[in-house]
């Protein structure tokens, strides 16, 4: 089983590795390198943008919610796709029109638009400095899942795994930019897809089909296990409903996602593509709610619900299948990295003008930036090592209330006042720490919804009657 694991894997990573090589000769400028050109087809970015979003923390941290605490889980999941319903059917079009009208390369571009020089620049600073932050400790849990795939299936050391997962995703990415990211994040979609529909079902089938589930219901671990609200009522209960549901409100604000968007090649294209990614977000959620009820059942003593998946597949599926889909984690984990080590490099070279260094040549500070950042990444999954779930989940709350807020609101037409921009973000940021720190509401929904609530209301009042339009 190791072998076929291995043999399948190295395989995989060569696909990755030539994708790379072939994407290099594609760019000419930065255009190319952050945006390929504007050339997005609908199948690549419904499903790129798919996969970066669904990282490890869905097959893993998805599956092992639901086996944790039941039914409950399927508000996260719904929360999830009604996020990437309304960034693809009402955010995208207008992000992609304003941005391609006024030639933003970035989301920072698109935020900082119509200040002054000077505040113009602060806004990129200060956005960029929460991009690296929060990308770092997003990418950390991405690298830390790859370490237990190796840890799991090969019995290798946790670090050495970390440290040769997180160097074929860096080489891949510094030598193809935009479409070698684009391209491997689709076939690392498929192969989630295929994942996450295969696994459930041979999950369905072990325990007996519905007549296994029916039997499920009759005697569940616990009683809260099988309600949608857990052990909580009236008030408490709308809630954890709320709460699981503000999962979604973080799809808002992730520059990893809304380059997708802006890089789409027409309005066909873009319609072709919401309803593909949409789709494939309800089966990709919808499966690892299944798989991780069903695992309660199977693996009812799983000492590390996060590890479900891993045990799954080693007991329903050996052999190539087995080896396949566990490469669909690593499609998880480097889907994720690749698009944030591109967002991040653009943010230092072009909004900060970091390209400056190197005279004439930023695509090798490019590439000298996400080398740095990947470093970064993999030396803190080795050093702090923690939940999958709950360091993704904070890095996403945070990125999504800093930007969300602008995004919404700038496309939704109304004026915006430039230290407007750097208080919402500034709040959403500071305001995601500060409630991380505090005891856990149901459902999360003070950590998950308060500080994008927070930083709208502030960017709001701020803009006054002193205002810039962002969005004509």
């Amino acid at each position: 089983m190791s072998t076929t694991i291995l043999i399948t894997l190295i395989v995989y990573k060569c696909v990755l590795l030539a994708v790379g090589l072939w994407a290099q000769h594609l760019n000419k400028d930065q255009e190319d390198y952050f945006l390929g050109g504007r050339q997005l087809g609908p199948v690549v970015a419904a499903i790129s943008y798919g996969s970066s979003s669904a990282s490890a923390w869905t097959l893993l941290g998805m599956s092992g919610l639901a086996y944790t605490i039941g039914l409950t889980a399927v508000w996260v999941a719904a929360g999830a796709v009604a996020g990437a319903a309304i960034s693809w059917f009402w955010i995208a079009p207008r992000l992609m029109e304003v941005t391609a009208r006024k030639c933003q390369l970035t989301v920072v571009d698109f935020m900082a638009d119509g200040a002054s020089k000077n505040d113009a620049s602060r806004i990129k600073a200060i956005a960029t400095l929460i991009i690296l932050f929060c990308f770092i400790i997003y990418m950390s849990s991405q690298f830390q899942g790859a370490g237990n795939v190796f840890e799991s299936t090969f019995s290798m050391s946790s670090s050495g795994s970390i440290l040769l997962g997180g160097t074929i995703i860096l080489i891949y990415t510094l030598l193809g930019g935009f479409w070698a990211v684009s391209l491997t994040d689709t076939i690392q979609g498929i192969l989630m897809l295929f994942a996450a529909i295969l696994l459930p079902v041979m999950s369905w089938i072990a325990v007996g089909g519905a007549e296994g589930f029916q039997a499920i219901l009759a005697s569940p671990p616990s009683e809260d296990w099988l309600s949608f609200t857990g052990a909580n009522a009236g008030w408490m209960a709308l809630g954890t409903v709320a709460g699981s549901i503000a999962v979604g409100l973080g799809t808002f604000g992730q520059p990893h996602l809304l380059n997708r968007f802006m890089a789409l090649k027409s309005k066909k294209a873009l319609r072709q593509a919401s309803v593909l990614s949409v789709f494939w977000f309800a089966l990709v959620f919808g499966g690892m709610c299944l798989l991780g009820l069903a695992g309660r059942t199977l693996l009812p003593e799983l000492d590390n619900p996060e590890t479900l998946f891993f045990a799954l597949t080693s007991d329903l599926l050996p052999g190539v299948t087995g080896a396949i889909v566990l490469a669909a984690v690593l499609s998880a984990i480097m889907s994720t990295v690749d698009s944030m080590l591109l967002v991040a490099a653009a943010c230092v070279v072009h909004d900060l003008g970091a390209g400056r260094f190197i005279k004439n040549k930023p695509l090798l500070m490019s590439r000298i930036t996400m080398t740095v950042l990947a470093t970064a990444a993999v030396m803190l999954a080795i050093s702090l090592p923690s939940s999958i779930f709950d360091r993704v989940i904070f890095a996403w709350n945070m990125i999504g209330a800093a930007f969300g807020p602008v995004i919404i609101v700038s496309l939704s037409g109304r004026k915006i006042a430039k230290n407007g921009v750097v208080g919402a973000m500034l709040a959403g940021c500071l305001s995601t720490f500060v409630f991380s720190m505090m005891p856990h509401t149901p459902g999360d929904l003070l950590q998950r919804a308060g500080p994008f609530l927070l930083a709208t209301v502030i960017l709001l009042i701020m803009s006054g009657k002193s205002r810039v339009a962002l969005v004509k």
